[in-house]
């Protein structure tokens, strides 16, 4: 990548770069992930380790940390997703892909969590492998 992949919340107050390329996307179909953002699945990249730059906003970054999984963080002023961060230093690991202003050149090419998918919106017939629990 020469130039960073830049993003940002709805509102704009929490901005982002990406400075190494995304690892892996994915759509996670697990209740937490639907609850947060009100669809049957949501879709993020997991990311290099010290990748990410918050370039603005970091005051409006506000974190739910669920009895499992990793930290949520979204934005306090827009409530848009944005990131999970590790338990034990709190660095970003896989950003929403729905924060990206441009395209990050990366699809999804797995669903995970699918024993919890959500009745009212079926998996497509897309070809992606399914995990009943998290990516191996």
């Amino acid at each position: 990548m020469s130039d960073p992949l830049t993003g940002a919340c709805l509102c704009g107050a929490v901005r982002i770069e990406l400075t190494e390329p995304p690892i892996v996307a994915y759509y996670c179909h697990c209740t937490r992930c639907q609850r947060r953002s009100g669809t049957g699945a949501s879709v993020s990249t997991r990311v290099p380790p010290g990748s990410v730059r918050i370039v603005s906003g970091e005051d409006k970054v506000r974190s739910f940390v669920p009895p499992e999984g990793l930290p949520k963080a979204f934005c306090g002023e827009c409530g848009s997703a944005l990131w999970a961060t590790t338990r034990d230093g709190g660095e970003i690991a896989a950003l929403r892909m729905g924060l990206f202003d441009s395209d990050p050149g990366i699809r999804p090419s797995a669903r995970q969590f699918t024993q919890y998918v959500a009745p009212w919106e079926p998996i497509p017939d897309d070809g992606l492998p399914r995990y009943p629990e998290r990516l191996p």
